[in-house]
């Protein structure tokens, strides 16, 4: 496996374990009718222009010559946030290469670009119910800010997000 910064030609790939992945963790969470009409080529399109304009940060797992994972990267975009504080915005590994390393590696990659940038701590949004992303937050680092809990809308359907924050360690 190899990470690598993603390229605008990897945007069809992106969108696809993008629109997968969604499609696999989020079935019964939020409605199927929302999941099923999720499109790749739209999701293609917007992707292809992050990856241009280069925000956020995005980097790709490629294994055997296929994009098996992302993660995009950059400053929080919350209005409450300091200067010095990060945000994981999007990171998906596809359902059949879920717990083989990839997304550990993703983060691991983010986390010393987000170093290398100055960032002292980094946070993401998370659906509650979403119990495969919590543990794997939990286990990089990340801690629940319970009073961030906010109740979105996605399809029709509100479901609860909250903000995980995780401590970028300095190197010396």
């Amino acid at each position: 496996m190899k990470i690598r910064p993603a390229l605008p030609s990897d945007a069809r790939a992106i969108a696809d374990v993008h629109v997968r992945t969604w499609q696999s963790t989020y079935r019964g969470i939020v409605p199927d009718a929302y999941l099923d009409a999720l499109s790749i080529d739209k999701r293609e399109t917007v992707l292809r222009e992050s990856i241009a304009r280069g925000s956020p940060e995005m980097w790709v797992a490629n294994s055997d010559s296929e994009i098996t994972g992302w993660i995009a990267f950059g400053a929080s975009r919350n209005a409450d946030a300091k200067p010095m504080v990060g945000e994981i915005e999007a990171i998906y590994v596809s359902p059949e290469h879920w717990s083989t390393g990839i997304g550990r590696e993703l983060w691991n990659v983010a986390r010393a670009r987000l170093v290398e940038r100055d960032f002292a701590s980094v946070t993401l949004w998370v659906l509650e119910q979403n119990e495969r992303a919590t543990r794997f937050y939990r286990a990089a680092g990340f801690a629940a800010d319970t009073a961030s809990r906010k109740e979105i809308s996605i399809g029709g359907e509100n479901v609860w997000e909250v903000r995980y924050a995780c401590a970028l360690l300095m190197s010396a």
